[in-house]
């Protein structure tokens, strides 16, 4: 009797347990949902009926789908291929409306003045919680908030101060020149030939992050943004797989196996160069002008400030920035040099400005960090290809709280999108000429070219402003500058132009140009 009673009181329980989680799953994925629905129609917004689990998802996945497997006019508005359910959400019912990615609404905000709004109320209007699949990647200081945002950037800063730059410009050029010089090998010969650019540009990118960010263990720091980079390729096949099969990522496949231990590796390696690091720093052998070197450095200074170890980073925080640099250092940079290349390969005009000051200030000789602050027409027109080719399209955003918005209450849970494309796109900001590739429209400043509004964002804005976007900048404009020197390039023929979003927005065909060495 006693075995009967203990057992029914364990089954009772299981019970009870299922009940409450199926309860919970319920209210998540379909309650909620309908009833946050309801309520925002209330206030004039529209947008498609929630469909239970997924949303919107499937439709938006099949119509990315559909958009990518036809490529465009290199004249074409490339809206419509990057962002082709929002442009037919928009269509169906107009601005004011909303998108569900799953369970979770997302509200289109696109006035300026609501979008710096967000920006701004960043505690407020916070970043989208990491799913499983992007951890796999890299957490760090882009999804972090609260207290721990404020410690990681307050520690972090101090790696992308100016001063710091400066000593990075070897680095870079270094890791320009190799490039160059490979591409002065593949058409020697006859002194002009077709090259597919993009995967060298991405080479360089990665090269000069591993540098700059690991300095005598950039070798180390190759294998490392190598797995790091078929990680991102793996994270997002399984993505889109997502779409259409629930709980796919749970399952014990090749791939998901594969990126399990990726994930391992990369950590594991990470911590090796973390740890001869801080040995090399005690017995006072450290160069500290890497990445690394400053992030250690200043997370030490702060510890001892405080002299507490909870003020400072652990050491798998530090493995997680350093994931983070080669996404933000590697995908950034490489995207900003290939669609410039693109631009400037149609826009001849534009190559010859920029090569005529590039010449101006350097000649033959290799740039320095003061001159290239001097090129105000190469800043124009990385400016305008960041315009025309943001890398990141949209930005998401979780309302923390219940909160107002222009002229809309919305509930804490749900998200708002600012589509970043379509206001650096909008033509009542940036003229009858805003699909068009313009960089004098930067003569006098982002200010005056934005009539003041925010509405130029390729890095973000406010207090959460991307952290390396002068690193960026800086390298861009170094292998710009370091190209225009040696070459002078056009499309190629066998150029297809199809813009498309992984993580960022890059060629899906590649960039192929005519490089003439000069």
């Amino acid at each position: 009797m006693g075995n009967f009673n203990f057992y029914t009181l364990i089954a009772g329980s299981c019970v009870l347990a299922l009940v409450i989680l199926a309860w919970k799953v319920l209210n998540f994925m379909l309650l909620t949902p309908r009833k946050i629905e309801k309520f925002l129609r209330s206030q004039g917004l529209n947008g498609n009926s929630y469909k239970p689990f997924l949303g919107d998802l499937n439709e938006l996945g099949m119509m990315l789908g559909e958009a990518y497997s036809k490529p465009i006019n290199l004249s074409d508005d490339i809206v419509p291929r990057v962002i082709p359910f929002f442009i037919k959400t928009f269509k169906e019912y107009g601005h004011n409306s909303f998108m569900w990615l799953g369970p979770k609404p997302a509200v289109f905000i696109l006035e300026p003045e609501l979008v710096k709004e967000v920006m701004v109320k960043y505690t407020i209007f916070q970043k989208p919680h990491s799913n499983a699949l992007t951890k796999l990647l890299a957490e760090g200081l882009v999804s972090y908030e609260g207290h721990k945002w404020t410690k990681h950037r307050k520690i972090i800063t101090p790696a992308f101060h100016v001063e710091k730059l400066k000593h990075m410009l070897p680095a870079f050029h270094l890791s320009a020149s190799e490039m160059l010089n490979k591409w002065e090998e593949i058409i020697s010969a006859e002194g002009s030939g077709e090259l597919d650019t993009w995967p060298h540009l991405q080479n360089l990118s990665s090269d000069a992050i591993s540098r700059t960010a690991f300095g005598s263990s950039y070798e180390e720091g190759k294998k490392i943004f190598e797995l790091q980079r078929e990680q991102a390729d793996h994270v997002m096949t399984v993505a889109r797989t997502i779409l259409y099969i629930p709980g796919y990522r749970f399952l014990p496949t090749k791939r998901n196996k594969r990126m399990k231990y990726i994930k391992r590796a990369v950590e594991d390696s990470i911590r090796d160069i973390i740890d001869k690091r801080m040995k090399a720093m005690k017995a006072g052998e450290a160069n500290n002008d890497d990445l690394l070197g400053i992030l250690l450095e200043s997370n030490e200074k702060e510890i001892q400030q405080y002299g507490d170890k909870k003020f400072g980073m652990t050491t798998k925080d530090v493995i997680e920035e350093c994931k983070l640099f080669y996404f933000a250092g590697e995908e950034t940079t490489s995207v900003l040099l290939v669609w410039t290349l693109v631009l400037l390969s149609k826009h001849q005009e534009w190559q010859s400005r920029a090569r005529e000051e590039v010449l101006q200030v350097f000649g033959r000789k290799e740039p320095d960090f003061e001159g290239l602050n001097h090129l105000k027409t190469v800043t124009m027109i990385l400016y305008e290809t960041l315009r025309l080719y943001p890398p990141v399209v949209s930005l998401n955003r979780r309302i923390n709280e219940d909160t107002k918005i222009g002229k809309y209450s919305l509930p804490a849970g749900a998200l708002v999108t600012l589509p970043v494309i379509l206001l650096q796109h909008d033509s009542e900001i940036w003229g009858e000429d805003a699909k068009e590739f313009n960089p004098e429209r930067f003569a006098e400043g982002v200010s005056n070219a934005t009539k003041g509004q925010l509405a130029f964002l390729p890095f973000g804005w406010g207090p959460r402003i991307c952290i390396g976007q002068n690193f960026s900048m800086v390298e861009a404009k170094l292998a710009l500058a370091m190209i225009l020197q040696r070459f002078s390039f056009e499309l190629s023929g066998s150029y297809t132009h199809a813009p498309h979003t992984i993580v960022t927005m890059q060629p899906q065909h590649g960039a192929h140009l005519i490089l003439h060495k000069l």
